[in-house]
């Protein structure tokens, strides 16, 4: 048993599964760094240590011999599953830490546990900090997307530790200090539930070609390989080439084929929806996706549903590779539409919240690291560092040329889908916001004569000031009410 009481780390990680172990050996690897190791399991400890010597790791194995192997002010990463087992690693931890001291939850927490969280830690005087870590293991390892909030004297202390094991883009680290209590993991979500909405679009993109055209999925993983080296290139777009160009080394068949087509969820995605619900922001190609995976993981409806009525014929392109050409827009603009809508839900939270959020800066620790890292981040940063206060992303010169070269394109790919009776409800959503968007006028107008019907909601008027309500029964006589709905 090796145990040290001698305050040697400037940095302690709690949790050693896969990420919090990778994490570890991130920060290890980094000059300047000591780390120090706890996990429940006193196996894993063991394990990490043995396999990995290099690392100089100080493994301990209690609380508090964890927290008298750390240099005050102590900082801890707790890598745990989000949930019960995050506050329990909280609660043992608070006991041994001392006010000044800083606890960092890297894990996918909820961002209202996260403001709960921090409410209750901060009245201890310990700083409790809840941080986005977006990359996934290989991320973890090499260099994630960190987004972290809390405290800002939480942050001179972690601010040199993270920036040194994030991914670089552009030449900067992808970290920034995102804002107070729940910001960092707010962000976090929204990344996911954009994360959800690109890989949706993509898979849209995938089952319209193959069914339009014929193409094997290896030819489509060419398509894909080349759109990756132009303005959709991106992560997922490369990994798509890979996963469509793989083969199943039993049955010889395409591996995305054998892949039974159920797409699971944890959870991230969904409260993206929910909350930009909450917000009322509309957010129609995230909650897309999510709906999208919901449907098919209901095998048992769909079994029963496979007969239903549909187009007599499906569509085979005239011209596929003008077709293939019609998708790439469709999927480039739609994506732009995702972002957007993000962004949106990000400066919504931010005024709900009373966060100060930098957009471009969260835009431009998105471009390396993450799931979601795409070229054009840097268009994203460059539209809120030259706007700052930019009402709607899409509205930026760059996407609105981007949009209208798209536009055509994007409105034939949905009509064929629908004619063809191929699903593909983010590419559809996602136009129709747009178009919401750009509607002088929506019926609107309408749904608020109905509710001022049957609820007395009450309604305004377009040509003079006030709040209004028309007695329905009788004469329908106008009169001017208070608005208490």
């Amino acid at each position: 048993m090796v145990t040290t009481t001698q305050a040697t780390a400037n940095i302690g990680v709690v949790g050693l599964a896969v990420m919090g172990s990778n994490l570890a050996r991130n920060l290890a690897s980094r000059e300047g760094n000591t780390v120090a190791v706890y996990n429940r399991s006193r196996a894993k400890t063991d394990e990490l240590v043995a396999a990995h010597p290099e690392a100089g790791f100080v493994p301990t194995f209690s609380y508090e011999e964890f927290a008298a192997s750390l240099r005050k002010p102590r900082a801890a990463i707790v890598m745990v599953k989000a949930g019960a087992g995050t506050d329990a690693v909280i609660d043992e931890l608070v006991k041994v830490f001392e006010p000044g001291d800083i606890i960092v939850d890297g894990g996918n927490a909820l961002f209202t546990d996260t403001i709960r969280r921090e409410k209750a830690v901060r009245a201890t005087g310990i700083n409790f900090v809840g941080m986005g870590v977006s990359g996934g293991e290989e991320g973890a390892l090499l260099g994630p997307s960190l987004m972290p909030g809390g405290s800002d004297e939480s942050w001179v202390t972690l601010g040199p530790i993270l920036r040194s094991i994030a991914a670089v883009a552009g030449g900067e680290p992808c970290v920034t200090h995102v804002g107070h209590d729940g910001a960092g993991h707010f962000v976090k979500m929204v990344h996911n539930g954009i994360e959800y909405a690109d890989m949706q679009l993509i898979a849209e993109a995938y089952d319209l070609i193959r069914r339009a055209t014929g193409k094997t999925p290896a030819q489509i993983a060419d398509v894909f390989a080349e759109w990756n080296r132009g303005e959709l290139e991106s992560y997922l777009i490369e990994i798509t080439a890979e996963v469509l160009r793989q083969t199943d080394a039993t049955t010889g068949e395409p591996l995305v084929d054998v892949i039974v087509d159920q797409a699971g969820a944890k959870g991230t995605g969904g409260w993206t929806a929910q909350t930009a619900i909450d917000l009322g922001v509309p957010v129609s190609g995230i909650a897309e996706a999510v709906f999208a995976r919901s449907l098919s993981s209901h095998p048992e409806q769909r079994a029963t549903t496979a007969g239903l009525p549909g187009p007599a014929e499906g569509f085979a392109a005239a011209d596929p590779d003008a077709f293939v050409e019609q998708v790439r827009l469709a999927l480039y603009a739609s994506k732009i539409v995702a972002y957007s809508q993000g962004f949106d839900e990000i400066r919504a939270g931010a005024a709900q919240y009373g966060w100060d959020i930098d957009l471009g800066k969260v835009a431009a620790i998105w471009r390396g690291g993450c799931i979601i890292r795409a070229q054009f981040l840097n268009r994203i940063t460059d539209a809120y560092a030259e706007t700052p206060d930019l009402p709607v992303l899409l509205t930026a010169p760059f996407f609105v040329d981007a949009l209208g070269r798209a536009q055509d394109a994007w409105r034939g790919v949905v009509q064929t889908a629908a004619a063809a009776g191929i699903p593909a409800p983010a590419f559809s959503s996602s136009l129709a916001y747009y178009d919401g968007l750009r509607a002088e006028r929506l019926p609107a107008a309408l749904i608020q004569g109905q509710r001022d019907f049957f609820g007395a909601h009450t309604y305004k008027r377009v040509d003079r000031e006030g709040t209004f309500h028309t007695l329905w029964s009788g004469d329908r006589t106008e009169v001017e009410a208070e608005d208490t709905h």
